[in-house]
């Protein structure tokens, strides 16, 4: 009797607590619950956007490699339109920029790259300043390719940078210049970068060393 009069008490108890914190713990799980089902859709979400991103990006490869720039033009902008906050968006639109270049097309090339610049990570950013200070190099647009150039860069592009900034010096007619910035191109590759030959052969081209003062 002693013993069923405790549980009684027990169960008393436990019903007073419930009926005091109960809403409250049924709330906590409920948004606890919720929460879970919110993570995991997303990431259901995010897997899902990745797959089919990377098929769409396959199908932009194989109209590169056939050569059928209407058709990246097409699917880059898919990719932009639906994708744009994965990495194959900005993959995308760097191939189609090259496919734009190669056709001759530097207005789609250049908003390719500006498209990267403003919405890629910071490597694909650079690597679309870099080859965008190229499409305005042959059009001659070299205060804009320099200015481009200018600022931070991840620093394994900072011999690619100077490289191409003494390009723009240099069909700007401004040799001395250029020459500078081919040795800091130089100072900032590596020893075993393949690259340094072909600066070194750009250096050499204009001289290779600055005039002496007079």
């Amino acid at each position: 009797m002693a013993y069923d009069l405790e549980e009684q008490e027990q169960l008393d108890a436990l019903k007073a607590w419930w009926n005091r914190y109960g809403n409250l713990i049924t709330w906590l799980l409920i948004i606890v619950l919720a929460g879970y089902a919110a993570w995991s859709g997303w990431n259901y979400y995010q897997r899902r956007q990745a797959v089919q991103a990377s098929q769409l990006y396959e199908s932009l490869e194989k109209a590169v490699a056939s050569r059928d720039n209407a058709l990246v033009q097409r699917a880059a902008s898919d990719m932009a339109d639906k994708f744009g906050r994965t990495a194959y968006a900005e993959m995308g639109a760097l191939a189609a920029a090259k496919s734009a270049f190669e056709a001759n097309d530097f207005k789609v090339a250049q908003q390719r790259l500006q498209w990267v610049i403003d919405n890629g990570d910071d490597e694909y950013k650079a690597i679309a300043r870099i080859r965008l200070a190229g499409v305005l190099l042959d059009q001659k647009n070299y205060d804009a390719g320099l200015k481009l150039l200018a600022g931070d860069f991840p620093a394994q592009y900072a011999g690619i940078v100077e490289d191409r900034k003494g390009d723009i010096l240099v069909a700007a007619g401004k040799r001395d210049e250029a020459r500078a910035a081919y040795q800091s191109a130089l100072a900032k590759m590596s020893a075993g970068n393949p690259g340094r030959r072909l600066v070194q052969l750009k250096l050499d081209a204009i001289g290779g060393a600055p005039k002496a003062a007079a």
